[in-house]
């Protein structure tokens, strides 16, 4: 089995007894998309990211399928990470929003797949078929962690087919908080800022509820950084995300893979 040890600078030297390095296939699950990609110890892509679009409906073996397919066009990798919507606890799925729908983010919830996926070890699933070490988060805090410094207590919003939340403190995992599911005017967040109002109003209006969101969270968190990534991150208008201030960074969406070494240290 292998073993872990963690550098000074955060990112963890992981190796086998024998000393020879661990490579990481690292899956993002969107709501439209699913990306992998193989990453060495120091979390650098062995390979080109292979995107699939995400299949609706989606039960989970399908997802295991899907995976199982981009690893095999993948290089060989020792261990998985993956990222996938809603709340998880020690890989355990509470609620996955788009992926008990019939037809994906805002189409009817399936009773059948909603029964599949509640209370789901996709943890070990994945690790039995896949036959290696298996870690799945919620998607955001993989993606919080190829982006954390460690300083004080981080907030990570990513903006795609809705909105996915992690914090962090100290550089290590908060307990989940599913934010997407908080009320905002006559909505919830996940709606009010997710890829369907995007589209309806335009980035500048959109950008303008982007902003409204950080108000109401700020005096909540209290943060010392908030990242904002995810593939909608980049359409935030520049004036707006001037008026945020310098504590909100807008990140690449590529750290959704990127955080796939780092998350292994979430685990202390």
């Amino acid at each position: 089995m292998p073993t872990t040890a963690h550098t000074d600078e955060g990112w963890p030297g992981t190796a086998y007894a024998g000393g020879v390095q661990l490579t990481t296939l690292t899956v993002d699950c969107g709501g439209s998309g699913i990306k992998a990609s193989v990453l060495d110890a120091s979390g650098t892509m062995r390979a080109p990211v292979e995107r699939v679009p995400t299949p609706y409906p989606l039960a989970p073996d399908t997802l295991v399928e899907v995976v199982s397919q981009l690893s095999a066009r993948l290089p060989r990798a020792d261990r998985l990470t993956l990222g996938m919507p809603g709340m998880l606890r020690h890989g355990v799925v509470i609620n996955t929003p788009h992926y008990v729908t019939e037809h994906g983010p805002r189409s009817r919830v399936s009773p059948d797949l909603l029964a599949q996926w509640q209370g789901l070890d996709i943890q070990a699933k994945l690790s039995e078929a896949l036959g290696m070490p298996t870690l799945v988060l919620n998607d955001a805090e993989v993606h919080g962690a190829g982006l954390v410094t460690g300083a004080g207590l981080e907030l990570v919003l990513t903006f795609g087919t809705g909105l996915g939340s992690a914090h962090f403190e100290g550089g290590q995992l908060a307990p989940h908080l599913e934010l997407s599911r908080a009320p905002i005017r006559t909505t919830i967040f996940d709606e009010y800022v997710g890829e369907p109002e995007r589209r309806r109003l335009g980035n500048a209006l959109w950008s303008r509820r982007v902003r409204r969101v950080l108000e109401s969270l700020r005096p909540v968190f209290v943060w010392d950084r908030v990242y904002l990534g995810g593939g909608n991150a980049r359409c935030i208008s520049p004036n707006v995300l001037a008026q945020m201030g310098d504590d909100v960074v807008v990140v690449p969406n590529s750290a959704g893979i990127s955080g796939g070494v780092r998350a292994w240290q979430l685990l202390r």
